[in-house]
């Protein structure tokens, strides 16, 4: 199998693997709460647990990346969320859209599905420049 082809297979597992905690916990949550605010604190928890297990599986699986220590972990970390505030914001809007157009749940869901894989494509090149780069070399400056 050509690498590219690898890669985007191994990434659209991931993007599954994580896009099925985040859908299972906003389930969870919505059977546990249906309180005022329900789809709101659905959507913050599914996010929340999605998040490490996309960057641990993409780090390891997708990137074959390897931090220097805890500290250079928590640093990609960091940087791997701020990015992907921007893609959380595609997502949950799009959520949202299908939650206003349809008003059901299994609506709603559907649009976090979608939203999620829109996110990921802009998510994997985001990651691939400016998280799991390899380390420039001396001599190699602007070459990514």
């Amino acid at each position: 199998m050509k690498r590219a082809a690898r890669i985007a297979l191994l990434y659209a597992a991931v993007a599954a693997l994580a896009t099925g905690v985040n859908i299972a916990c906003q389930a969870l949550t919505i059977a546990i709460h249906q309180g005022q605010h329900a789809v709101v604190l659905s959507v913050l928890v599914g996010t929340a647990a999605g998040l490490p297990v996309k960057y641990g599986l993409e780090k390891r699986l997708v990137f074959a990346f390897r931090s220097r220590g805890l500290a250079h972990d928590g640093r990609l970390f960091v940087v791997y969320s701020f990015l992907g505030v921007f893609t959380t914001l595609v997502f949950w809007g799009i959520e949202f859209a299908f939650h206003w157009v349809f008003g059901t749940h299994a609506m709603r869901y559907l649009g976090g599905a979608i939203g999620l894989s829109v996110g990921s494509v802009i998510k994997y090149h985001l990651d691939r420049r400016f998280v799991f780069a390899p380390p420039m070399r001396q001599g190699t400056a602007g070459a990514m």
